[in-house]
């Protein structure tokens, strides 16, 4: 597994930080995710998929054979509300 955080995005909502502690912090400045491990070990997996997920904001990716590599399911997509779909044909 690694895994990959994108400060741009990050809202400061914390989850990451709450939910696995061990791989990520906040800053003291922002508030923003700040990646402590980027190699978890494996004991630390199922957390750190739980805070890809609860990213409000998609700013976690996992990628490897645990990870899809896509970006948490969580936030808001390209279509702006969390699970909005397109416009239909």
């Amino acid at each position: 597994m690694k895994v990959t955080t994108d400060t741009s995005v990050c809202i400061g909502a914390g989850m990451c930080a709450l939910t696995a502690p061990a791989v990520f912090d906040q800053s003291e400045e922002d508030g923003t995710v700040v990646l402590l491990d980027e190699t978890p070990p494996p004991e630390l997996h199922a957390a750190v998929r739980q805070a890809e997920r609860l990213c409000p904001s998609g700013a976690i990716t996992v990628l490897g054979p645990d990870g899809g590599g896509t970006g948490t399911t969580g936030g808001p997509g390209p279509g702006g509300a969390a699970g909005a779909a397109g416009p239909h044909p």
